[in-house]
């Protein structure tokens, strides 16, 4: 049984792609994400005031540790040694909306994608887990690539 899958093996079986042949570049990944509040919880993160302490703080930290451990919770992807991690956020105050935005970067021989969509995704539950208590209703939104380079396939750049 022949397949055009990387992930699987002749006989259909996971694999982790082999990327020894593969020429070491620098990777870059850029990946957003939002998370929908309530106005109370917005105020709470914009102000610094929620209860259990600094919410953007904690999730730069989780998403930046999550950036770290991809490859330990997504299967088959190659543990990387990454050279560059940053979790940003932007307050869409119209919205009620904490926007997470996170480069990652790494000379390797495969890329940074995960990582970033990763860090993304860790960072809005942290903000999430944070706020629960003020708002189960969050929502979170949009986790996406936006930017990608380095590699065979070059650059990606997501169009609006």
């Amino acid at each position: 049984m022949t397949t055009n899958f990387t992930h699987f093996n002749n006989e259909g079986n996971a694999i982790m792609v082999d990327v020894n042949d593969k020429d070491i570049t620098d990777r870059i990944a850029i990946a957003k994400g939002s998370i929908k509040v309530n106005e109370d919880v917005f105020y709470a993160i914009k102000n610094n005031t929620a209860k259990k302490g600094d919410v953007l703080a904690v999730a730069r930290i989780a998403g930046i540790m999550a950036a770290k451990k991809t490859s330990d919770i997504i299967p088959l992807c190659h543990p990387l040694f990454i050279t560059k991690a940053t979790v940003d956020f932007e307050l869409d105050e119209t919205n009620f909306l904490i926007n997470a935005i996170v480069q990652t970067k790494v000379s390797g021989k495969t890329g940074v994608e995960m990582e970033a969509l990763h860090a993304v995704s860790v960072a809005l539950l942290t903000i999430y887990d944070m706020c629960k208590a003020l708002d189960r209703s969050m929502e979170i939104l949009n986790i996406h690539l936006v930017h990608k380079e380095g590699g065979k396939s070059g650059i990606y750049d997501r169009k609006a």
